[in-house]
């Protein structure tokens, strides 16, 4: 054999080697990186949106309030929706009703994702308090001003906007106006009233909101504010030195087993997987565009910036997850609490009666019940927390003509309709196991009976 052909040999060889150990090593990584994965999952834990179906909760004692539900549903032509009820921190029933997308054929389904508009300041104002506990800041801090959390805005109109504290904003007594409308939902006036060339940033939203004299003294009356909510968000990115959904994530959706609830996008084609259709009161509407592009765009995907609203009403969450996290903030032994007992107490106790409480919008002293609603187009969103009795979380993806006043009816609704149910079960709990299949329970039992 010539030295050239042993040379070759020797070349082949030294390349078949290397092909060898190059795929022996991506083996090895991709093997790694699925192990590491299915680690991660697992630490997760129980996943609810996952492992949830309908079928979970087909039993023949929810008949007469799905039945109401749905006539109310096609009464006021609710494409779909998603609801979860609770008792003594057990779910005992979820499930999606009607569509998720009409378009697309697709039944709602209990892992579905909804917009939850205003019932998202509840999320924000439980991650204030966790703050608080972590000793990164106090109700009383100032927002405003040299010394205030948000020092960068060095400009307003009204002396009084740097007496504003987290409280003030937590409780909607920070005292801004809304003589010009909600600034949230009026993205395209503050182009123009600020004259910006641009969909307005977050600060600009707040900055413009800082130019208009204020409505009252901090701390003195309650008026709804949107406004209010976005600060929040920049306060909790401030103190946290994390983006604000990632900080809510990390530090209190995981902690309470709640992994799929996300800042929503703007438009159709930017959904989540499971994420459902929305749908208007005012189909075939079009507005311009909350981005300045001229453009028009139906208000629910694009005539409004729902990413942009952050804490105030940007999150999207199954009605289990939801649940899931009122249970973590009830005080109640069972669901484990990601807050403290003095939080919790102080979320639900509004600075005077008739007010509001820290993300809650109802309180009653009398019956221990709260309530958390939200609307805008495409979504009503209505919670109820009923420590006696049964809780509950509703989410639609159609929004009504009424507004915010049709949260009443659909709370409402709930109720008549668990009324309705003359017995629930009492061995299911949705948030520990899913029942099991008729199927593999006779086999279990076919087993014990050979033992």
């Amino acid at each position: 054999m010539t030295d050239i052909n042993i040379l070759k040999i020797r070349s082949i060889a030294i390349v078949a080697i290397v092909v060898v150990v190059g795929i022996v090593i991506a083996i090895s990584r991709a093997c790694s990186s699925s192990a590491d994965a299915t680690e991660a999952e697992q630490e997760k834990g129980y996943q609810l949106n996952k492992i949830l179906k309908d079928e979970y909760s087909d039993a023949e004692c929810f008949a007469p309030m799905e039945k109401y539900i749905a006539r109310w549903m096609a009464r006021n032509e609710i494409k779909g929706a998603t609801l979860a009820i609770m008792k003594d921190e057990r779910l005992i029933y979820c499930k999606g009703l009607g569509w998720a997308d009409e378009q697309q054929q697709r039944e709602a389904e209990a892992g579905d994702i909804y917009r939850m508009a205003s019932a998202s300041k509840l999320i924000t104002a439980i991650a204030v308090m966790k703050l608080t506990e972590e000793g990164k800041l106090s109700l009383d801090d100032k927002v405003f001003g040299e010394e205030g959390i948000l020092n960068h805005f060095t400009s307003y109109r009204d002396k009084r906007a740097a007496n504003i504290t987290v409280r003030h904003l937590l409780n909607h007594t920070s005292g801004f106006s809304r003589r010009q409308g909600d600034l949230m939902f009026r993205i395209n006036d503050v182009i123009n009233w600020a004259e910006l060339d641009h969909s307005p940033s977050a600060d600009e939203i707040i900055d413009y909101q800082l130019r208009l004299r204020m409505r009252d003294n901090p701390g003195g009356s309650a008026q709804y504010s949107n406004v209010g909510y976005l600060v929040l968000s920049r306060v909790i990115e401030a103190v946290s030195g994390e983006e604000y959904e990632h900080y809510v994530q990390k530090h209190v959706l995981e902690p309470a087993g709640c992994y799929d609830m996300h800042i929503a996008h703007n438009f159709y084609e930017e959904r989540y997987p499971n994420e459902v259709r929305y749908y208007g009161h005012d189909a075939g509407e079009v507005i311009a565009s909350y981005d300045n592009s001229g453009n028009m765009y139906p208000r629910e995907y694009g005539g409004n910036n729902i990413r942009g609203l952050q804490g105030a009403g940007g999150w999207v969450a199954s009605s289990a997850e939801m649940m899931r996290l009122i249970a973590s903030i009830d005080g109640k032994d069972g669901v484990p609490d990601i807050l403290s007992a003095k939080s919790i107490k102080a979320m639900r106790t509004p600075s005077r009666e008739g007010g509001f409480g820290f993300g809650w919008a109802r309180c009653s002293a009398k019956s221990s019940t709260l309530v958390r609603t939200g609307t805008m187009s495409g979504t009503c969103a209505y919670i109820e927390y009923n420590p006696k009795g049964y809780s509950f979380v509703l989410i639609t993806n159609t929004s009504h003509y009424r507004g915010a006043r049709f949260t009443l009816s659909a709370g409402n609704t709930i109720k008549e309709g668990i009324r309705r149910v003359k017995e629930f079960p009492e061995d299911v709990d949705l948030f520990v196991a899913v029942p099991q299949p008729k199927e593999a329970l006779s086999d279990e039992k076919s087993e014990e009976s050979k033992e």
